[in-house]
């Protein structure tokens, strides 16, 4: 397969597109909610896009709950339990992907209540948030933005990856975080999240996206 092309577009014109796709947007399992994944490496601030999204489909009157899967993240005695820079751990077991199963999908799936947990754990002191749960009504959209996210087989209705290349993503990820880099070369490998994704954005410089269409 050839290499992708990708045209030139703005954050604002690119988060109105993607609301009005949305709107549009009929889960193939007969859900009433549609799920969406913007997924990156934290460095390609996924959040961001979603968050421009979940305005925009605010102004179309369309309810829309934004979830960070940094929110769900496990105890850091199980997440460091090999340390603080292990890498394996780091994309097999950082995240809580049976809570966002359980609190998250589970109640968007055909005959759910819509009800969903947004956070499960504060990721900076590490002790439960104790957040209540909020109702997504029909026709709301899950914005679930964050890295690694193509990988584990939620059942999304439109994904969407903004990429980085290698270069840009060692440039952009701080010091402090580059021993995760090994583990989004094995993503790339592995799953391939600009290839498989519905909608790719590339954002190699912040300040011009550019996308797929």
């Amino acid at each position: 397969m050839g290499p992708v092309r990708l045209e030139a577009i703005t954050w604002e014109r690119l988060g109105d597109l993607l609301a009005d796709r949305l709107l549009d947007l009929k889960p193939d399992d007969g859900s009433p909610w549609p799920r969406v994944a913007f997924d990156g490496a934290p460095a390609a601030h996924p959040g961001d896009l979603a968050e421009r999204v979940a305005e925009a489909l605010r102004t179309r009157g369309r309810p829309s709950r934004v979830v960070d899967t940094h929110g769900f993240l496990r105890p850091a005695s199980l997440r460091l339990e090999h340390g603080r820079h292990d890498v394996e751990a780091y994309y097999d077991g950082w995240f809580d992907t049976g809570a966002l199963w359980r609190e998250v999908f589970g109640p968007l799936e055909p005959g759910g209540d819509g009800r969903i947990l947004p956070d499960l754990r504060d990721p900076v002191t590490d002790r439960a948030t104790r957040s209540s749960y909020v109702q997504l009504p029909p026709g709301g959209c899950l914005l679930l933005h964050g890295p690694l996210l193509l990988r584990h087989w939620f059942p999304f209705d439109l994904t969407v990856h903004v990429s980085l290349s290698p270069a840009a993503l060692r440039r952009r990820t701080p010091e402090a975080d580059n021993w995760t880099l090994p583990a989004f070369e094995r993503y790339a490998q592995e799953t391939d999240p600009a290839a498989t994704a519905d909608v790719l954005v590339r954002a190699d410089d912040p300040r011009h996206p550019a996308w797929n269409g």
